[in-house]
């Protein structure tokens, strides 16, 4: 019996974490209709292929949506969540960081960053580009 699908998808997910906790922002692109991907699958949503190779990203980005989620203070304070369509054509969800979180603006040129640690996990977050 051959692996099901969730175990695939485990395995793609546990690729991805790999790639980050060595540094690396890595992302899939199809070899049959060369579109990139993201968040690891098996599949590509484009086509169908299963043919995926990981690739570097240059981790650049523009922001294109915005808000702010409101905690109190003892909980952290306010923090932002933003659509990021980075610049190989994925969108992804992540947080700006490095500035007040009403300071996030659309169209804001970010560069990703990997945050975390090997026992929470790692993901990637933004910080604003100079200029």
């Amino acid at each position: 019996m051959g692996l099901e699908k969730k175990d695939l998808v485990k395995g793609a997910e546990s690729i991805y974490q790999e790639f980050l906790s060595a540094g690396s922002f890595r992302i899939q692109r199809c070899d049959a209709c060369a579109k990139y991907i993201f968040y690891p699958r098996v599949l590509c949503p484009s086509c169908g292929s299963p043919q995926l190779s990981w690739t570097d990203s240059s981790g650049l980005g523009t922001v294109y949506s915005t808000t702010v989620g409101r905690q109190r203070p003892e909980a952290g304070g306010d923090y932002n969540i933003c659509l990021v369509d980075l610049d190989e054509g994925p969108r992804l969800m992540s947080r700006v960081e490095g500035v007040a979180p009403e300071a996030v603006r659309i169209g804001m040129r970010v560069k990703a960053r990997i945050s975390g640690t090997p026992e929470a996990g790692f993901l990637i977050v933004f910080d604003p580009v100079e200029g």
